[in-house]
């Protein structure tokens, strides 16, 4: 949202997947490169995830999933933030998302995929990229 200070990212797990090692993995990778983290755990809707990026004041939402609901779920967020005038904050996801559907989720807004394989660094490294430059 273009404030001061360090980046500030809620980290989520949307839906009823229930793994949530690498979601924890990217948010001590974020909060190690200097930046805000906030987790949600588990089983979040779609409403609380942009609840709790509204209410933080975030700057990014990054969603992890691995159930298999990608294409339901990230899009109910963009849409979430569209209707609450929010989408200055940034979507960016990962988890097992089969790479036919990463230029779909792309088209409606999701501002980057990443897939397993994924470095730590180069998450950190797009996120700072592509979200507003920390002050």
């Amino acid at each position: 949202m273009g404030g001061a200070g360090p980046i500030r990212v809620v980290v989520a797990k949307p839906g009823l997947d229930g793994h949530d090692r690498g979601a924890k993995v990217i948010a001590r990778a974020l909060r190690d490169a200097g930046m805000e983290v906030i987790y949600t755990g588990l089983h979040q809707t779609p409403e609380q995830i942009v609840d709790t990026a509204i209410q933080e004041d975030a700057d990014a939402i990054g969603l992890s999933i691995l159930s298999g609901a990608h294409n339901t779920l990230f899009v109910k967020v963009i849409e979430l933030l569209k209707d609450r005038d929010a989408l200055d904050i940034k979507v960016f996801g990962g988890g097992i998302i089969p790479d036919a559907d990463i230029p779909p989720l792309k088209e409606k807004g999701v501002a980057e995929i990443f897939t397993p394989g994924a470095t730590t660094a180069s998450i950190v490294d797009w996120v700072n990229a592509n979200v507003r430059v920390a002050a």
